[in-house]
């Protein structure tokens, strides 16, 4: 007969513990149970967008060229039309030159010795056909008492015929000289405004009263009609241009409330306000653009600061809920007494589930199987 082997005490304790363990994970076969609660539940419409300065822009300009002078540097405030740089243009400033000698050249008081020769010519000519007009009426009245010849009484109608027709040259003459003068000098005045534009091209200026936060071209850098050239905006006021998915555009509302976090103010959340919803849809990324405002500005802003946001669209107080996870096939849940319930579901958010129908908060709740 053999002997029995006896193990050392610490071993019989970790093989008694080892068996107390698997008892009781076998015997406790009980799921945790939820129950429904009441609680505060909000839908929300994800977005994305910057932080953009009121009324920012980017600064374009219409020339070709090498920049010859900037005028200001960022952070600078500038007023509506304020220079910021200025593009290399002898060309254009030769024409305009040349614009201003044609004006000059065509401006009615250039031409007043042209006008003067032709006003004295018509009052000659004026004169001739009174004179005229008198020696012919003499004429017909000797004529009508015989005396003097017929040959005499034609001469006499014809130099007044003459007279007459030299006369209304004259008139039109003066008057076309009048109509020419009065189109060339419009006609080089309209030149002489086209060429102070195409040159005011080259030099950029401000188009509202704020800030250069960015220059974004050096002097004798290539610039051409493509090329921004620096970015302007409104100085201490800000807007967030957010971009919604045109699914959920539908949703978004003016007024909404709408809560921002920020890279550069990490654990943060910040209040604001949908304040314009931009009609039409960008086809490249299939968003709206969204502008809301700060109900409560961040201490200090830059624009172009990346944020994510909520726009909160439906609000509801003291909803019943459950957590998502307990929700299976969209519509129902298991009950402690492992029933199957079909349940009317209202808002959903990542984490709960508002309950409309189907159970109440004594309905206890496990995790389904899945």
């Amino acid at each position: 007969m053999k002997n029995p082997v006896h193990l050392p005490v610490w071993i019989k304790f970790c093989l008694a513990l080892g068996a107390v363990m698997a008892v009781s994970s076998c015997g406790s076969g009980d799921t945790a149970i939820t129950y429904p609660k009441r609680q505060t539940i909000s839908e929300s419409v994800y977005a994305s967008g910057l932080v953009r300065a009121r009324d920012q822009y980017e600064a374009f300009t219409l020339a070709n060229g090498p920049i010859q002078e900037i005028f200001v540097t960022e952070g600078d405030t500038v007023k509506v039309g304020t220079p910021l740089l200025q593009i290399y243009n002898e060309a254009e400033k030769l024409r305009r030159e040349n614009a201003q000698i044609a004006r000059s050249y065509a401006d009615q008081q250039a031409n007043q010795n042209r006008l003067r020769e032709l006003t004295l010519a018509l009052q000659l000519a004026k004169s001739t056909h009174q004179n005229d007009s008198l020696l012919l009426l003499r004429q017909k009245n000797l004529w009508s008492k015989g005396i003097g010849s017929a040959v005499e009484l034609e001469q006499r109608q014809l130099r007044y015929e003459n007279s007459k027709t030299g006369f209304l040259s004259a008139q039109l003459r003066l008057d076309e000289l009048k109509r020419e003068i009065e189109f060339n000098t419009k006609n080089a005045g309209k030149n002489l405004e086209i060429s102070q534009v195409m040159e005011s091209e080259y030099l950029l200026k401000s188009k509202l009263d704020g800030i250069v936060f960015a220059i974004l071209k050096e002097k004798g850098e290539m610039v051409s009609p493509q090329t921004p050239l620096a970015i302007l905006g409104k100085t201490g006021e800000f807007v967030l241009e957010l971009q919604v998915d045109e699914f959920d555009i539908v949703k978004v509302e003016l007024g909404q409330k709408v809560l921002v976090s920020m890279d550069s103010f990490k654990g943060e959340v910040f209040e604001a306000e949908v304040t314009k919803i931009h009609p039409i849809m960008d086809s490249k990324t299939k968003t709206f653009t969204v502008e809301a405002q700060f109900s409560k500005s961040p201490p200090r802003l830059f624009p172009n600061l990346s944020l994510e946001a909520n726009i909160i669209t439906m609000v509801r107080e003291q909803s019943l809920v459950i957590p998502r996870s307990l929700l299976f096939l969209d519509n129902k849940v298991i009950t402690a007494t492992h029933d199957t319930l079909e349940v009317k579901v209202g808002l959903k958010t990542y984490q709960v589930v508002e309950i409309l129908e189907g159970i109440d908060e004594q309905t206890g709740l496990i995790q389904p199987i899945r």
